[in-house]
């Protein structure tokens, strides 16, 4: 719900408040850059502009809606309200809510929450808050009989003041949190196309770190819909980034995917994962990516033991993030649902034929170093010199 005449979206940010000032301006400067391409992207109507801890997109009545739960999609961004923007003077913020009452209070409890930025105003929050309940309890008492509730009200007229504006609004639309997308140095994102390895990219994509993902294709392995779902996700994801490059790179694994299946039993899951990390450092290098993310979570599958995870992380010297590690799988399937990336990421594949009959729960790493081929990074930097890159804008 938004009130008569709104035409801003007030954009509210949380970790970045923390950060000294000429970091937090950097932010911020990010932050808008990226609420702005989020709103030409979705062709939305809007100009960003920039106010310290609150940035703002003025839009058009008709779209404050849409602008609203497009900024609560940027990276940063911790809510975002369709607000109408008033003076920051008493009379017409009382004059605002009881035009807004009229309009939008049709029984049940209300509260009025005022909020002032700074304390140099000829009144208080309180003042604002008493004020304004008379305000609407007369607006409203010739049609129905208005109720207070300061505790659990069915509606809430919320006042932001600042120095040269104030802001009458309803609700807040959540967003993901975190810092702007932009404001860390890119990492790899190994996508396999299930449902953990988009949520993790997702999750690093919200610390402030754009994605290089990468797809390993495991040839005769993969099943037919195996590639197209991981670009189907990664398409999702782009769509929250729609200024940052993100293309798919799909590495040719088959080779290596058919050697380890006819050499190899129990731990030839470890090795291909081993594998993955090396294509995924290779990419990293090149690209001065500064570490790889994937999609594990500790006892989630067999090969994703804490015993396991700890002998595939050494094949490479680049920091492995893990943002699903202590996740359940019931949490990483609704944040899919979430995010959208949840249907593609279900799509049948057939990479389990791949699996072993015994999987292997405890390896040690001298043994996996032991029957691993000799050449795997070798083999790592050849299927990444033949990479195919695909756009999946």
């Amino acid at each position: 719900m938004k009130p008569p005449g709104a035409e801003t979206v007030v954009v509210r940010y949380g970790d970045m408040s923390t950060k000294s000032s000429r970091v937090r301006r950097d932010m911020e400067r990010q932050l808008v850059e990226n609420i702005d391409a989020l709103l030409i992207d979705r062709g939305i109507p809007g100009d960003v502009e920039r106010h310290s801890t609150r940035p703002l997109v003025r839009t058009t009545t008709d779209a404050v809606e849409d602008a609203a739960a497009t900024a609560a999609d940027a990276f940063g961004v911790v809510s975002t309200s369709p607000a109408r923007s008033l003076p920051s003077e008493k009379g017409p913020i009382l004059d605002a809510l009881a035009e807004t009452a009229r309009a939008c209070y049709d029984g049940g409890s209300f509260a009025v929450d005022a909020r002032r930025s700074g304390t140099d105003y000829p009144f208080t929050s309180v003042d604002i808050e008493e004020a304004g309940g008379q305000a609407v309890w007369e607006a409203v008492e010739d049609d129905f009989e208005p109720e207070v509730d300061l505790e659990d009200p069915d509606i809430t007229f919320s006042v932001e003041i600042r120095e040269d504006e104030a802001f009458l609004f309803f609700e807040a639309v959540d967003g993901p949190g975190g810092m702007p997308l932009g404001s860390q140095r890119a990492v790899v994102a190994l996508v396999s196309g299930g449902i953990d390895s988009p949520v993790a990219a997702y999750e690093i994509m919200r610390t402030g770190c754009p994605i290089l993902p990468v797809y390993v294709d495991l040839g005769e392995y993969g099943g037919p819909d195996h590639r197209a779902r991981a670009a189907e996700t990664v398409r999702t994801l782009q769509q929250y980034a729609p200024n940052f490059e993100m293309p798919l790179r799909v590495v040719p694994g088959g080779d290596t995917v058919s050697r380890l299946a006819a050499d190899l039993g129990t731990g030839r899951m470890l090795v291909f994962r081993r594998f993955c990390l090396l294509v995924a450092e290779e990419i990293a290098l090149d690209a001065d990516a500064r570490g790889i993310v994937t999609g594990e979570s500790i006892g989630q599958k067999s090969s994703q033991t804490a015993q396991n995870i700890s002998v595939t992380s050494p094949v490479t010297d680049l920091p492995v993030y893990r943002p699903l590690l202590t996740t359940d799988k019931n949490v990483i399937t609704e944040r899919a649902k979430e995010i959208g990336t949840f249907h593609d990421s279900t799509i049948p594949a057939g990479c389990n034929r791949f699996a072993p009959a015994q999987a292997e729960t405890n390896a040690h790493l001298d043994r996996l170093r032991r029957i691993e081929p000799d050449d795997l990074r070798e083999r790592a930097r050849d299927a990444v010199a033949d990479a195919e890159l695909v756009d999946v804008a």
